[in-house]
């Protein structure tokens, strides 16, 4: 059974520091592009960062970019998302997800299997 499970959110206060962590189980992750979206209550979905496969290269939304890092331990079948100077407005369920690439503009459409989220919440 092909399954996402997401793990690492919690409550922190602003300028703190989270690791998200997605793991895998049913599927090789290294096979597929990892998508890292979030949603705030009232709000849509947005794309926050994303690995490829193929070269391993990221993308990240304007407003985590130089705070927030992607990375991947194949070993443990594992993507991470590294999240620093966290703010008030990165408040949000965040959610991995794999498929088959990367975009600048974050589509969901390359992306068919989701996590069930994971809260992250700053607030001091």
């Amino acid at each position: 059974q092909v399954q996402l499970v997401e793990s690492g959110g919690g409550l922190v206060q602003p300028g703190g520091s989270l690791r998200l962590s997605c793991a895998a189980s049913g599927f090789t992750l290294d096979y597929y592009a990892i998508g890292w979206f979030r949603q705030a209550p009232g709000k849509e979905r947005e794309g926050v960062s994303c690995i490829s496969s193929s070269d391993g290269s990221t993308y990240y939304a304007d407003s985590v970019k130089g705070r927030f890092t992607i990375s991947r331990d194949n070993a443990k079948n594992t993507v991470y998302l590294q999240m620093n100077s966290l703010k008030p407005e990165d408040t949000a369920v965040y959610y991995c997800a794999a498929g088959v690439r990367c975009s600048y503009y974050f589509d969901a459409r390359y992306f068919g299997s989701w996590g069930q989220g994971t809260q992250v919440t700053v607030s001091s």
